[in-house]
């Protein structure tokens, strides 16, 4: 059985008298891509901000890579955040900065002894990985386009060698031909770097391609996790409307052709 990354256990959100989240159970393995789906005010990045401390709940227990995250003093959750990356819709990149410097924001604060000439190579090395050309480096954020920023952002996210990745909506807003390479890019770097990713997504396609479970945010809870297929099998409203509607039939249609032309 698979390591247990992320466990998260009878978790409760909520803001003011609007309850987000009630007696939510999740449980994500290592090495996988775990895809988060569930339609709008679901709270799926409530969810990804109360694990990475962001977000305080009301009731529950989250534990991250063995340790419990509530209650953690600030010295305490540090220790533990080091170990993620997080991608933020758009990137998130500090505009004043240039990407490389973007990049070199975490390890200046987790690795402050490292100086130039090593935080240049190290901040160029995480560039290249993300797919970026060399010369982003030196660019500012508002020099580049909207997919370009995303892996700008997932350079910064990478920056501190992390064994958990966080990607909150990461093709949203790119055209499909640039979301399908994004969605290749994480795969790629899943494998090579080992990786365990949390991936909040509402794109058909990046489910089908990369992810290797899904769950399902409805009903204040999650209802549902497991492979596709399995989802496709449960008599639940929401699941079977989002999975077989026309454009997851398209999805489904279009991964089985990838696959047989592999």
């Amino acid at each position: 059985m698979s390591e247990t990354i992320i466990t998260i256990r009878g978790l409760a959100n909520s803001f003011g008298d609007q309850i987000i989240h009630k007696d939510l159970d999740l449980e994500v393995h290592r090495g996988e891509i775990l895809g988060v789906v569930g339609a709008s005010g679901t709270g799926k990045s409530v969810l990804m901000r109360s694990i990475i401390g962001l977000q305080t709940p009301t009731e529950g227990e989250i534990e991250v890579l063995g340790e419990k995250m509530i209650g953690r003093d600030d010295q305490e959750a540090k220790n533990i955040r080091r170990r993620w990356g997080i991608l933020f819709q758009n990137g998130a990149l500090f505009s004043t900065l240039t990407v490389a410097e973007n990049v070199q924001v975490p390890i200046r604060e987790y690795f402050p002894f490292i100086v130039p000439p090593l935080l240049d190579e190290i901040a160029g090395y995480k560039i290249a990985m993300s797919g970026l050309p060399a010369d982003a480096g030196p660019k500012y954020p508002s020099e580049l386009s909207g997919g370009m920023r995303k892996r700008a952002g997932l350079a910064r996210a990478l920056a501190l060698d992390p064994e958990l990745l966080f990607l909150d909506e990461p093709t949203a807003g790119l055209d499909p031909i640039g979301a399908a390479a994004f969605d290749e890019l994480i795969e790629n770097l899943k494998q090579r770097l080992e990786l365990t990713v949390f991936l909040i997504t509402h794109d058909l396609d990046t489910l089908y391609a990369i992810c290797d479970r899904v769950a399902v945010l409805s009903d204040q809870k999650v209802v549902a996790v497991g492979t596709i297929e399995e989802l496709l099998a449960l008599d639940h409203p929401w699941i079977q409307e989002y999975f077989n509607g026309p454009r997851g039939r398209a999805a489904a249609s279009g991964s089985d052709k990838g696959q047989r032309g592999r």
